[in-house]
């Protein structure tokens, strides 16, 4: 149950189809819901879990990736504040156990939904209906990206587009080969040596931790013209 008016403003500012729902639902959401606190590193839904409640983020950021027996990742997702997990929203409706992982990668808030309640709202409000529909259609076009990319592209297209993304402080990108590779669903070798090409042709610098990158808009280049 949230009483507090400073957690409904913010929770009705982050979540839309809540804010635009009619009083009575709101009412009984805010009766309901809870509100969770996370550290990071946890995980937060294991691969195989039943689906207890529904996290609509307030903050933080949750990655969902597929890990398989060999010790490979790849990244599905990443849930970010004013955002849920798809596919904790369609176990939870179909009763089926959790696909992948969910771990968060930094401190997380998030609103806990009952299971029980996720369903029954979708018959009972068209705001909630549309909220979780919403949901299905941007994570299934991240999805289909996700395939166009692992299945058509060349790994360094997709590693000069993945490096383009990151977060950058003058021109330097704190990452791994490791994580390179958990992220884009590949072996660190193949990383290390598409990395080494990229940098014998001039476009990044590699040191230990650090990706600098020396010609941006040739690494924008090889992304927009290079054919898989």
């Amino acid at each position: 149950m949230i009483n507090d008016d400073e957690q409904k403003n913010e929770i009705l500012n982050s979540f839309t189809a809540i804010a635009q729902s009619d009083l009575t639902f709101q009412n009984e959401f805010f009766s309901i819901v809870t509100i969770a606190h996370i550290t990071p590193s946890q995980v937060v839904c294991m691969e195989g879990d039943q689906c207890s409640y529904l996290a609509l983020l307030l903050s933080g950021i949750v990655r969902v990736y597929k890990a398989a027996e060999t010790g490979r990742e790849i990244t599905l997702y990443r849930i970010k504040p004013g955002e849920s997990c798809i596919l904790t929203a369609s176990c939870i409706i179909s009763h089926i156990q959790f696909p992948a992982l969910a771990v968060t990668e930094t401190d997380v808030r998030a609103v806990l939904v009952p299971a029980k309640k996720v369903g029954e709202w979708m018959s009972q409000s068209a705001y909630w209906r549309d909220f979780v529909f919403s949901l299905v259609a941007k994570r299934l076009a991240d999805v289909i990206t996700l395939v166009d990319q692992v299945a058509f592209q060349r790994m360094d297209m997709r590693i000069a587009s993945h490096l383009l993304n990151l977060p950058k402080e003058n021109g330097d990108i704190k990452t791994t080969h490791h994580e390179l590779a958990a992220e884009l669903g590949t072996a660190r070798e193949v990383i290390s040596r598409t990395l080494k090409n990229l940098e014998e042709s001039g476009l990044i610098k590699i040191e230990k931790g650090l990706i600098h990158i020396v010609d941006e808009f040739g690494l924008k280049s090889k992304v927009q013209h290079l054919v898989p």
